[in-house]
C-alpha cells in the first residue's frame, strides 16, 4: 500500500492494477508508433526522389506534349485541306456520274418502254395462243376424261368377271369345265377341225377330254385337262411349316395318282399312242411342279405322260399340225402327182397355142406395117389433089395407080 497526496492506496486493488496496465499500453503504443514514423521517414526519402525525378518526367511529358499538339495542328490542316480538294473531286465525280447515269436511266427507259410494249403485244399473242391450246387442251382433256371413264367402267366390269372367275375356279366341277374350255380354245387354234375330237369315248369305255388323230406312227393321242387344283391351293396357301408338310405330301401323292389314272386310262395299246398329254390350266402350278417336283417329272416321263401348259401345249400342238401336214401331203402325193402330170399337159397345151398366137401376131404386124403403107400413099394423093397438083404427078407415080377393082398389095 503505498500513499499519494494523503490518499492510501492498495497495490493490489484492480482499479490500479487496470490504471496501470492501460498507462503501459499507451506507452507502448506511443513508442511504436514513434518507431514505425522514423521507419516512414527513412522509406519515405526513396519515394520523395523519385516523385521529384518523376515530375521531371512529367515536365519533358508537357514540352513533348506540346510540339505533338503543333505537329497535329499541321496534320489537321493538311488533312483539311486534302480533305477539301478530294470532296471537289467526289463532287465532280458525282456530278458526272450522275449526269451520266440520268441518260443511262433514260435510254433504258426508253428501251425499257420499247421492249414492254413487244412484250405487250406477245404476251397478247401469247395469251391468245394460250387461250387457244388451253381450250384444245380442255377438249382434249375432256375426251381423255370421258376415255378414263370408260376405262373405269371396263374396270369395274373386269373385276366382276374376276369375282366369276374366282367363283368358277372355287368350284371343282365349273373348275372342270374352265380347263376344258381352255384346252378347247388352245386346240382350236393351233390344229384343223377334223383333226380331233372332244369328249371322245374309248373302247374301255373312258372319255377323253380331247383326242387329236395322229397318223401312225404315233396314233391318237389322248389330253386330259381334269388336273385336280385343291392340293396346289393348299399348296400356296400353307401358314406354318406343319400345313406346308402336309399339302406338299398331298399334293405329290395327288398329282402321282392322277399321272397313274391317266396312263391306265388313255394309253391303250393299239388304239392310241404310246404316250398322253396332261394338261395344267395354269403355267404357275407348271412352273411350281418342274421347280419343287422334278420327281413327279420323271415319274411322268417313265408314265409316258407328258404335262404341258398353256404355252407348252401351243407348242406341241404346233409340232402335230406339221406332223399332220407332212402325212396329208403323204396321202395326197398320188394325187399331187397325177395333178402334176395333167399341169405339163396343160403347160405344153399352152406352148403350142403361144407359139400360134405369136405367128398370128407375125401375120397381123405384116398387115398393119402393109396398111400404113397403103394409108401413108393414099395420103399423099388425097394432099395432091387438095392443092391441085395434078401437073406433077410423077410418071413413076401413074405406075401406082391402082385400077379400079383391085387392091393395093
Amino acid at each position: 500500500m503505498i500513499e499519494i497526496a494523503g490518499t492510501q492506496i492498495a497495490l493490489n486493488d484492480p482499479v490500479i492494477l487496470i490504471g496501470g496496465g492501460l498507462v503501459a499500453l499507451i506507452l507502448l503504443l506511443l513508442f511504436l508508433s514513434l518507431r514505425a514514423a522514423q521507419q516512414s521517414a527513412r522509406m519515405a526519402e526513396p519515394l520523395a526522389r523519385q516523385m521529384a525525378h518523376l515530375g521531371q518526367h512529367v515536365q519533358q511529358l508537357g514540352q513533348g506534349q506540346e510540339q505533338l499538339r503543333g505537329g497535329l495542328q499541321h496534320v489537321s490542316d493538311t488533312q483539311a485541306n486534302a480533305q477539301v480538294q478530294v470532296i471537289q473531286t467526289v463532287e465532280s465525280r458525282l456530278s458526272s456520274v450522275q449526269q451520266q447515269m440520268n441518260d443511262r436511266l433514260a435510254d433504258n427507259a426508253m428501251k425499257s418502254a420499247r421492249a414492254l410494249a413487244e412484250m405487250q403485244e406477245r404476251m397478247k399473242e401469247s395469251l391468245h395462243g394460250s387461250s387457244k391450246q388451253t381450250a384444245t387442251s380442255l377438249t382434249q382433256l375432256q375426251e381423255r376424261l370421258a376415255a378414263i371413264d370408260k376405262a373405269q367402267d371396263n374396270i369395274t366390269k373386269l373385276s366382276g368377271d374376276v369375282l366369276s372367275l374366282q367363283d368358277i375356279l372355287s368350284n371343282k366341277q365349273t373348275r372342270g369345265a374352265f380347263g376344258e374350255i381352255q384346252l378347247n380354245d388352245i386346240v382350236s387354234k393351233a390344229l384343223p377341225s377334223d383333226s380331233f375330237r372332244l369328249q371322245a369315248t374309248l373302247s374301255n369305255g373312258r372319255r377323253a377330254d380331247c383326242l387329236i388323230n395322229l397318223p401312225n406312227p404315233p396314233g391318237p393321242i389322248v389330253i386330259d385337262s381334269k388336273f385336280p387344283l385343291e392340293a396346289y391351293e393348299a399348296l400356296i396357301g400353307s401358314a406354318n411349316d406343319a400345313e406346308l408338310k402336309a399339302a406338299v405330301q398331298m399334293f405329290r401323292s395327288t398329282v402321282r395318282k392322277h399321272i397313274n389314272d391317266i396312263a391306265e386310262k388313255y394309253i391303250l395299246d393299239g388304239e392310241t399312242a404310246d404316250g398322253a398329254l396332261m394338261f395344267l390350266p395354269s403355267e404357275a402350278v407348271y412352273a411350281e411342279l418342274h421347280a419343287k417336283f422334278p420327281e413327279l417329272v420323271q415319274e411322268s416321263f417313265s408314265k409316258r405322260v407328258w404335262i404341258v401348259s398353256p404355252t407348252t401345249c401351243m407348242a406341241t400342238l404346233n409340232t402335230m399340225r406339221a406332223i399332220l401336214k407332212d402325212a396329208r401331203m403323204r396321202e395326197q402325193a398320188g394325187a399331187i402327182r397325177k395333178e402334176l402330170g395333167m399341169l405339163h399337159k396343160d403347160v405344153e397345151r399352152l406352148g403350142d397355142r403361144v407359139s400360134n398366137l405369136d405367128r398370128h401376131f407375125g401375120q397381123a404386124a405384116k398387115d398393119i406395117s402393109e396398111i400404113k403403107i397403103s394409108a401413108e400413099k393414099a395420103g399423099r394423093r388425097a394432099q395432091r389433089l387438095d392443092n391441085f397438083d395434078f401437073e406433077e404427078l410423077a410418071p413413076d407415080d401413074h405406075s401406082n395407080v391402082v385400077p379400079l377393082g383391085k387392091t393395093e398389095g
